[in-house]
């Protein structure tokens, strides 16, 4: 009898060191803080994904909208003009150009100021009245406006016109243009200005729109 009572007592001694040590297993294996920061299903940790979300995340929100564009400034612009005058035409025409070299878009307002350099002063374009929405000139494109005046038919001299002195919109910095008509302007008695400068788009390459 004794000894069956120590072999019962050898048995429940070894069953309870084995439960001791699966408990200790499976308590290591919870607190092991590096089981925790295994490798993620994508190949990294979890906080370098996070890091490459939120950095595309910023590279995308960094662009620019394509909107504020200022005003074209005189120096950003090439003026130039050319004689737009139609055979039969009562009236003649300088299409005046503006290309835009600013190296970016820009905007301009309805009307340019002209003014004319005759051989009797300075005449003042005055605007023929028509409406016209701001234009955005792209950085490398061209806009163009008309200049209309009355041709002298006289049989006289008239008045001779040297240079077109053009302001763009909202600018006060002007560029003289040399004349590219060989007519010349009635003799007027100075009650007003003949001369109409059309709003910018009013006028094609070479003539009116």
């Amino acid at each position: 009898m004794r000894v069956r009572k120590l072999t019962f007592a050898a048995l429940a001694v070894a069953a309870t060191l084995s439960l001791t040590a699966c408990n200790d297993e499976e308590l290591t294996g919870q607190g092991d803080p590096s089981a925790a920061s295994t490798v993620s299903p994508s190949g990294g940790s979890d906080s370098s994904d996070s890091s490459e979300k939120a950095g595309g995340q910023q590279e995308t929100g960094s662009g620019s909208d394509g909107g504020g564009a200022e005003k074209c400034r005189t120096d950003d612009l090439n003026i130039s003009a050319t004689d737009g005058t139609i055979s039969g035409d009562t009236e003649g025409m300088v299409v005046v150009e503006f290309k835009n070299l600013g190296g970016k878009d820009c905007v301009l307002a309805a009307y340019a100021g002209v003014d004319l350099k005759t051989g009797s002063g300075s005449l003042s374009a005055e605007r023929t009245g028509q409406e016209a929405d701001t234009t955005v000139l792209k950085d490398g494109e061209s806009t163009f406006f008309g200049v209309t005046y009355p041709m002298n038919d006289s049989g006289g001299s008239g008045v001779s016109v040297s240079a077109l002195l053009v302001t763009p919109p909202n600018e006060t910095k002007s560029f003289s243009v040399e004349w590219p008509s060989s007519n010349t302007l009635p003799v007027t008695d100075g009650s007003g200005s003949s001369v109409k400068v059309g709003p910018m788009g009013s006028a094609g390459q070479g003539g009116a729109s």
